[in-house]
């Protein structure tokens, strides 16, 4: 697949947020091409400050593999920058690849606020793809918090000029 069809499926992915949840989407390929597991978004759904789509996709393709923790030679596709949290959990599972949508210049950790991933101190280093279809990964977020500062009551944004990760 192509990182443009990667990201696509990373959409796709975005669109099985709860409508409380920032839509994000990311999607686990094995080494050989195949999807492993797919998740957005799902901290407000499920009250836990870690159920990032990344997170959560991550998890699922782990237990997929049957290797406990590893996803060695795995592509990980993102809507968004992973956050600080999320980039951390990508280097500690050695995923191969990172491609990723829209930079996130409020909380990116793969080069924008931070480069968590790039860091020479580390043992493990992803491949990293950024920017890939930014523009159509951006919309959903803009369309996103922008009903919620039409309607700050509506739960799942910390603030109205925040665009924060999943």
């Amino acid at each position: 697949m192509t990182e443009e069809q990667l990201i696509r499926q990373a959409l796709e992915a975005a669109r099985l947020a709860g409508p409380r949840d920032v839509p994000i989407g990311a999607v686990v390929f094995g080494p050989d091409g195949t999807e492993l597991a797919r998740a957005a978004n799902a901290r407000e759904e499920r009250g836990d400050p870690t159920a990032h789509a990344e997170i959560l996709a991550m998890r699922a393709a782990a237990a997929r593999l049957g290797d406990g923790w590893r996803l060695e030679g795995c592509t990980l596709a993102v809507t968004v920058e992973p956050c600080t949290m999320c980039a951390g959990a990508i280097v500690m599972a050695r995923v191969g690849l990172l491609v990723f949508g829209a930079w996130e210049p409020k909380t990116g950790a793969v080069g924008s606020l931070w480069d968590v991933v790039r860091d020479r101190r580390l043992t493990y280093r992803p491949q990293v793809r950024g920017g890939v279809l930014a523009a159509e990964c951006a919309a959903p977020l803009e369309k996103f918090f922008a009903a919620h500062r039409a309607d700050p009551t509506v739960v799942g944004a910390d603030s109205a000029d925040q665009r924060q990760h999943p």
